[in-house]
This record gives C-alpha cells, structure tokens and sequence, in this order.
C-alpha cells in the first residue's frame, strides 16, 4: 500500500488571500455589533434606564472570561482582550456620556497606558494633576476616575466615605501585563462575577502579618496591596458584601470594603 504524501503548504498569496477573506467578514461582523450599540440605548431608554451610566463590569467579566475559555488555535489572551475591550469601550461611548479621568501620580505614562488598555480609545481621556479631581469625574454620569496606587497617596481611603462611587476595576486585568498598578472607580453597581477580588481598607496600628492572622482565623484570606497616611490596602479573596461580619470583626477602629473587581483573566 503506498503511503499518504504530505500535502503542499498553502502559497504566500493563497495565505494572502484567506486573511483579506476574514478581513472582510471581521469588518461587516465588526460594523454590525457597533451599530447594536444604538439599539441597545433605545431599549434602555424604553425600559427607563436611559439615563444610566451603561457600564456593566460584572457582565464584561462574564464575556471575557466566556470568550477566553472557548477553543482556539492561536489568538492569545491578550490579543482578545484587546480587541473585546476596543469593542466595548466603543458600544458604552455610543450609548450616552462616557469620560475617562486619570491620575497617574509619578507613574502617569503608565497608568495612562492601563487606562487605555482597559476602556480602549473611545471614550475621552483627561489626565489630572490631584487624585480629588479624578475622584470628582467618576461621581459624574458617565465618568471614571483611573487612579494609581503610589506609597505617597492613600486616595483610596477617602472611598469609605464616598456614598456612591467605589473599586470597580483593578489595571491591568491581565498578570502578565503585570502586578495591579491602578483602580478604576465609578458610580456603577458591583456585582459578584465568581472570580473576585475585595478591596478592603484599614487603620489598624498592627502590621500586616497580624492583620492577615486575624483575618485567616475568620476564613478571609488576605494580601496587603499598599500602605500609605496610616492606612493599608488589603485585596481580598473572593467577594465580600460591605456589612459582613467576619469584616466587622477585623482589625481597625476605621475600616472597611470600598469595592470589588474580578480577578485577572489570565490567572
């Protein structure tokens, strides 16, 4: 019996020509999801919700993580996240206001990149000079402020008075884009996705070794993110309603959650 021969790779311009074929699929498959965007709004307004910022984190972490768990050849995690994020941040600025406030501290060019990798291009960017004004534009309709995590501020501190915006985001969502160097903040609904982290923040005296002790004794599991004005950051394992007991018991005459955000994608 003779053997199969292997068959001839495909020619440059056959290659070529398959990847202007996609192309063109992309593009009219690409037109027809922003043009949903515009159907989205009105379905909101129909139903009274026109007038709500329309970012949803908890969904996105959903569609992200249902994307990158489907079968695949080559597209890597950060390619997807990339092109889903373009996609996304365009749908929200077609849907009403949607504005971007960023405070980089001594890292500007690098929060401004998380920023960008996180919301894409569509919606307008402004960076600012103090964390109290990116603070400012996410109690806006439509804003997010995008503040950097510096040893020399503790702006995240002054959420446990903030009424209404909180952590929705950490940046990057990918580990491999590097550790958590940002929080993103809005007035939008936190929701558990099933893979969450808890921002949590206290004045406890203690070091962090005991604090994380007193909270692995409630079941929390705990990792310091940042000390700074007498305060620590703390990211916690899973996701933590505001009034939980086992939090109440922690360490710290003043303390508490000032929001949540799914955990990287790619962890």
């Amino acid at each position: 019996m003779g053997r199969d021969l292997p068959s001839a790779p495909p020619t440059l311009d056959a290659v070529r020509a398959r990847i202007d074929q996609i192309d063109g699929e992309l593009l009219r498959l690409i037109d027809e999801r922003a043009s949903l965007a515009t159907a989205v709004a009105e379905a909101k307004r129909a139903a009274g919700d026109g007038d709500r910022f329309g970012l949803r984190p908890g969904r996105e972490a959903q569609v992200m993580r249902r994307l990158l768990g489907r079968e695949r050849q080559a597209a890597t995690p950060a390619l997807i996240v990339r092109i889903w994020r373009e996609l996304i941040g365009d749908s929200l600025s077609r849907q009403g206001p949607f504005n971007v406030a960023v405070w980089g501290g001594r890292a500007e060019a690098q929060t401004l990149e998380a920023a960008r990798q996180r919301f894409g291009v569509a919606p307008p960017v402004t960076m600012v000079s103090k964390p109290e004004d990116a603070l400012a534009g996410a109690r806006q309709r439509g804003g997010v402020g995008v503040l950097a995590l510096t040893p020399d501020s503790s702006w995240w501190g002054r959420l446990l008075a903030e009424p209404n915006i909180q952590v929705f985001a950490t940046l990057p969502c990918l580990a491999q884009w590097g550790p958590t160097r940002a929080l993103a903040v809005a007035a939008v609904p936190v929701e558990p996705t099933g893979a969450d982290q808890t921002l949590w923040v206290t004045d406890a005296p203690d070091s962090v070794e005991v604090i994380v002790g007193a909270l692995s004794r409630d079941g929390v599991a705990a990792a310091p993110m940042l000390q700074s004005g007498g305060l620590t950051l703390f990211s916690l394992a899973g996701f933590y309603q505001k009034n939980d007991e086992r939090l109440a018991r922690a360490p710290g005459r003043l303390s508490g959650v000032i929001g949540a955000a799914p955990e990287p994608f790619d962890v």
